[in-house]
Formats: structure tokens, sequence, C-alpha cells
């Protein structure tokens, strides 16, 4: 038994008062035993599996990701699903082959060894395996054998290397343990007052192995201390007696460092680290920083940059990367931050399901990094405007300046080869006193607004040569509907390319930029994701709906409603 204060003793004697207490001492046991079951862990996604592997194998986070990408479309493998997934859950669709992989898996000598009940345990629901809704915007469900190949498995081992045989390994035994029982077992709990002081012991007895017997050599973390022992049969009311009671001298220890399995889940889970409310929830829908197919490389990009370096398993900042961090920091706290990838995340995931237009977003992006370029340039003190701009709050007693005033500042800079003053991003006096220096007088002697029609947007003005004066963009007439854009050409040349790759954003039939009414859920299966838009059907934080003025006729009929 063990002392179970409710704080930690932090001095030798108060200890030592416990221990005398405890030495002899005979009393009635309190003893609590309980029927437990546990269900299996949940299927893996591209961020579980770096981290296993990490952990397991001592991977690194790109290693993980090329060899589950050797195994999904190497030559004559094509083993697994889409190894890129970021939910843990499977369609009920498919259900139906479970019988075909459990038999194609089972074929093997170490997965028939699985003792996979019959008819295999199917789990549905958020606590389960088959799950609808948790697919919802996701378009690859979890990693699992693939359905499709997994006749040939015989075949296909004796090519694979040994890496891929330890991934594959993972992934079966992760997919053939959802289909089985749970783990039940008996825990034991005996407690003890001992002069005031109390004692308990805890210990569990497994009872069916259930799915724990797809991991025969694995052992919970839970289990490898005092609450995994063995403890006699007791009952409640007996005597026990104490005897030779020993005083441990312990420490605190300081986090673990992370390794690239852990850096991964930290990145995915960057929310945690906010404390603002607003971007913590804005960080939890964008999923983190990243994703399951870039985290990877901006891990190998700063390792490349020697802004972090492995030490071991771990992985650690160079002196170089706290050199800049520190750099950063002090230029604004919000650049150290996730904040800003909040921000940023939640303007493109908006671009995807329609609420936002594709050039206001990068304009949005465009406007962050130059401020952050004006900051670092300036050198200017944590002291000045937030970087996120007046929404998050702003400097006492001087505004942000607007948009279309820095467009202007910018375009005055260029055309007269000039620097524009530094801080002029954040101030807006900064901005009215450059304007005024600069700007084209009219006839009375006032200073010349830029005309909104000859704004250029911020990255048009980042992506500008020389001293080319601002196009003009066509505002659509029509304020009620969303208008495609107009091919816009200069005289005497040819029409220019798109200067970004992405389509313009069409608006479906009937779907209106005001909102007229309310918002329609709908109930969208998954594998239905490019059907259900083409129909008008937008995804946001809430789940699938129809905009006001979309026709949902289609989707009563699909039975989506």
């Amino acid at each position: 038994m063990r002392h179970a204060p409710n704080e930690k003793i932090l001095k030798h004697e108060n200890a030592e008062i416990v221990a005398k207490a405890a030495e002899g001492f005979e009393g009635r046991l309190g003893v609590r035993v309980e029927d437990k079951k546990q269900s299996p862990p949940k299927l893996h996604d591209l961020p579980s599996l770096q981290k296993l592997c990490s952990s397991r194998f001592g991977w690194s986070a790109a290693k993980t990701q090329e060899v589950a990408q050797e195994l999904y479309d190497g030559q004559g493998k094509k083993i697994i699903t889409y190894p890129r997934a970021e939910v843990r859950y499977l369609p009920e669709s498919l259900i139906a082959d479970v019988p075909k992989i459990v038999a194609g898996l089972q074929v093997g000598q170490s997965f028939g060894a699985i003792p996979v009940p019959v008819p295999p345990v199917i789990r549905r629901g958020a606590s389960g395996t088959f799950y609808e809704k948790g697919l919802e915007g996701a378009s690859h469900h979890a990693v699992i054998p693939n359905v499709n190949t997994i006749d040939t498995l015989r075949e296909v081992w004796p090519r694979l290397s040994i890496d891929e045989r330890k991934l594959f390994d993972v992934i079966a035994r992760a997919y053939l343990a959802a289909l089985m029982s749970d783990f039940r077992y008996r825990q034991t709990t005996a407690t003890l007052d001992v002069k005031g002081f109390s004692f308990k012991a805890t210990g569990r007895q497994p009872i069916d192995l259930g799915w724990r017997a797809a991991f025969p050599e694995w052992q919970p973390a839970d289990e490898k201390g005092d609450g995994g022992q063995l403890l006699p049969a007791m009952r409640d009311g007996e005597t026990a007696n104490l005897h030779n009671p020993v005083v441990e001298t312990k420490e605190t220890k300081p986090p673990s460092r992370y390794n690239e399995g852990t850096l991964i889940e930290a990145m995915q889970n960057a929310w945690r680290f906010v404390e603002d409310e607003v971007l913590r929830d804005r960080l939890k829908e964008a999923k983190g920083i990243g994703t399951p197919a870039t985290r990877a490389e901006i891990i190998g990009g700063l390792k490349r940059q020697d802004f972090l370096a492995a030490q071991g398993k771990n992985i650690v900042p160079t002196e170089t990367g706290l050199k800049l961090f520190g750099v950063l920091k002090q230029a604004d706290p919000a650049l150290v931050g996730p904040g800003v990838t909040a921000q940023l995340e939640c303007l493109l995931d908006d671009v995807v399901v329609g609420k936002q237009e594709m050039v206001g977003a990068i304009d949005a992006v465009c406007d962050v990094a130059l401020r952050i370029i004006g900051k670092l340039k300036d050198g200017s003190s944590t002291g000045g405007a937030p970087l996120l701009g007046p929404g998050f709050g702003s400097a006492a007693g001087d505004r942000s300046p607007t948009p279309g005033m820095r467009r202007f500042v910018d375009i005055l800079a260029r055309q007269k080869r000039i620097k524009p003053p530094p801080g002029y991003y954040a101030s807006g006096s900064i901005c009215r006193a450059f304007l005024e220096q600069h700007a084209p007088k009219k006839a009375g002697g006032e200073t010349a607004a830029a005309p909104a029609s000859k704004a250029a947007t911020p990255a048009q003005v980042s992506g500008a040569e020389g001293t080319h004066p601002a196009r003009k963009r066509r505002r659509a007439t029509d304020t009620t509907a969303i208008a495609l854009p107009r091919k816009r050409t200069t005289r005497g040349k040819k029409p220019r390319k798109p200067k970004f790759g992405n389509p313009p954003f069409k608006a479906s039939p009937g779907l209106h930029l005001r909102d007229v009414g309310r918002n329609m859920p709908l109930k969208i299966p998954y594998g239905n994701k490019e059907v259900a838009q083409k129909l008008g059907a937008r995804y946001s934080a809430d789940g699938w709906y129809a905009p006001p003025g979309v026709d949902l006729s289609a989707f009563a009929e699909k039975g989506w409603l």
C-alpha cells in the first residue's frame, strides 16, 4: 500500500511522521471490487501513425509518411488505403468489406493467431469504428488494409522491406483489434485509514483479453506501476497489518522533449497552446498547424535551415533557432504563437466552403505578411499595435490604417521609388502623414484619396515589379448575387492569364450572397462531398448545410434533408 495524500509531501520530516504511524498498524480494509471493460483503440490516421512509429521504431515523421506511401501506391503493393488521412473512423459502407479483409489477413501466420470473433464486433458511433458524422468534411477515412488487394497479400509479403512489414503490421493489428470484443478486467481497490493518513492499493486481474490479444507484447503505461499489480483475494472489512514502511525520495521532472511523433501531435493540437478563446476555437476548427501531408515537411524544412536538430530520438532547437525565436518575439509575441496560423488557416477553410473569395483571402494573407515584414524591418518593440489587426485590439490613441490607406502608401512608395515610413502598417497617423506629404493634391489643396477602383491589393503590390500602375478590379453590379469575374483585357495586348492557379468561385443556381433566411442542416453521407457541393451544399464547423436560396428538392430526393 502507498500513502495517498491530497498534496505532495515536500519535507522529509513530515514523511517520516507518516511512516512511523504506519509501522505495525492494524485496521479494517475498505475493499471495492469492480468489473470493468475497455474498448479497443481507434484506427490510425497519419498523425497517430507518425507518433507511434516515432516512439516504437525511432522513425522520423517523414520516414513514416514515405513508408506508408510506398505501401499505398508502390509497384506491385497497394495493400493499404490512402495514408494521408486525418480522421480515425470508417464509413458504414465499409462494413461489408470486414469479412473479406479479416479472412485475407488471417491467411498469414502472425495475423492468423489473433482470435477475431465470428462474427466480428461492429461498433458504430463516436466511440466506435464506423461513424458517418466523424467523416464530415474529410476526404479520406482511416488507414486500413486495402480490400482490393487483400487476396494477394501472400504474394506481396516477400517483396516488402522490413520497415514496410513493420508499418503494415501496425495498421493490420489496429484493424483486427477494432473488430474484437472489449478487454474485460477486475479492478480491486483497497483503502486504509492510518491515524488520519489515507493509504491505498490498487490492482487489476484480466478476465477476458478481448482486443488486447492482438497486441500480446504491449503493456499500457497505467499497468507498469502499482496500478497493474495482482492483489490477493480480499474482503471488505477484513483486518490488515502494515509492516516495513519506507520513505521514498522523488523529484518532479520537466516535460519530456518532443520527438517527431509528439511534435506532430502538438502541431495537430496547437490550439492547446493558445490562451485567447476566439483564436483557440479557430485553430481547433482549422485542425492545428499544417495538414497531415505537410507537417513532416515543415519539420524537415526547419531542420534543413538549422533551426531544429535531432538529439537521439528527440527534436531540440538549435542556437540559431533560439535566436530567431527571440527576434520574432521581440518584434511581436503574436509571431511565435499559433494565433496567426489560426486566423489564416480558417481564412483558407472559408475559401473551400465558399464563404470567402480567393482574392480576398490572398489579400488578407499578404496583409499579415507585409505587417510582419514591416515590424521586423522597423525593429519595433512589443508595445506597438498588435499583429493580428484591429479586430483583436489596437494601440491606444492611434487607430490602425484602413487597407485602402496602406495600399495607397505602397503605390506611392513604388512610384516615387522611396521607402514607406516605418510603422505605417500599424499606425493610421503615420499613414496619413505620408499621404499628406506625397499624395497628389486636388485643386483646393486637399490630398487626393486613393480611388477604390484603382487601389492595388496587397497581393498585387507584393508581386509587382518596377512602377507599374495598379490595375482596376471590376466589381459586380448585383449586390445580392455572386457574379462570375469578367475577363479583363488591355488595349493592344493579349488577355493576361490568372496569376493564381485556383479557379474562380462559381455560385450555384439561386445561391445569394445576402442571407434571406436560415441555413438548412443537411445529412451528407461519406463519399458524396463533390455531389453535395455541386448541388450548392456548404460545410462549416457545425456540419453540412444548404445556404439560403439553394434549391432543396435535390437534397430531399436523396434523403439528405
